[in-house]
């Protein structure tokens, strides 16, 4: 008997692969394939409320760092901002290396929706999180110094080796994060997830084109001494090795996990 024969014999289903990776591969599908199929303005309308529910993690980051100087205990605290997305059901760029993508290639949604999602999701990101970080540097004017001090560490950044390494962990972070919660049917261990990722994020810090986005906005709308011209030079790089750290590092592998029930849904596209 091969070692094929006998991990089914041995499981309870007849898939090629473990029961609980085939229920999560199935979720993943059904739920990127929801995502991929929404119209425009529900993909903006979701990529804002994303901006701005990361938004109430940077401001808890900030009211902790501001407190204690503690960039980890910071980083604690903007768990919250991902467990807003979690519960809320929002859209956050760097949350569509898998899920979606997985979608596309099992044939359940199209490459065309995939660049709606991601290019619809980033742009209202930006938009909600740029307006709600003003209104949060109005509310607490004496965090001046702390957000200035946080955002220059992405702003005045070059593009160099470490800076590079730091977005493909960021990008490799959030999306691992986004296949354990897919991993699990208890919303205790999602929220453990949600927390566990944004302590690494914002803590460490690595480099999040979203995320550290929204500390440079609210910075220059506190006068900093850089502007969007440095934003863009870090953002541009950012955000490309997110994309990158997040696909090779989870998504590819992942798809290699699974790519006898992707074969499957492939040929059958009702499995």
């Amino acid at each position: 008997m091969d070692e094929e024969q006998r991990r089914r014999d041995l499981g309870s289903n007849d898939a090629p692969v473990e029961e609980e990776i085939e229920e999560t591969f199935d979720r993943i599908v059904e739920e990127g394939a929801q995502r991929l199929n929404r119209s425009w303005l529900q993909v903006l309308v979701t990529g804002v409320f994303g901006g701005v529910e990361v938004g109430l993690g940077v401001m808890a980051y900030l009211g902790v760092e501001y407190a204690t100087g503690s960039r980890l205990l910071a980083g604690l605290a903007f768990g919250i901002g991902f467990i807003a997305l979690l519960l809320a059901k929002s859209e956050l760029f760097t949350e569509g290396f898998l899920v979606p993508i997985t979608a596309v290639v099992a044939k359940e949604a199209t490459l065309g929706q995939l660049m709606k999602l991601w290019g619809g999701t980033l742009v209202a990101n930006l938009a909600g999180g740029w307006v709600f970080m003003w209104v949060v540097m109005q509310a607490f004017p004496q965090w001046r110094e702390t957000i200035i001090d946080a955002a220059a560490h992405y702003a005045l950044a070059p593009l160099s080796l470490q800076t590079a390494a730091l977005a493909v962990l960021g990008g490799s972070t959030i999306t691992l994060m986004t296949r354990m919660q897919h991993g699990t049917d208890s919303m205790m261990a999602k929220i453990v997830a949600a927390v566990g990722g944004g302590f690494l994020l914002a803590g460490l810090p690595l480099f999040h084109s979203v995320l550290d986005s929204l500390l440079i906005f609210g910075a220059i709308h506190t006068g900093a001494p850089f502007g969007y011209t440095q934003w863009l030079g870090w953002f541009w790089y950012t955000a490309l090795l997110n994309v990158a750290g997040g696909l090779v590092f989870v998504t590819a592998l992942r798809l290699v996990r699974t790519k006898e029930l992707i074969k499957e849904s492939r040929a059958d596209p009702a499995v």
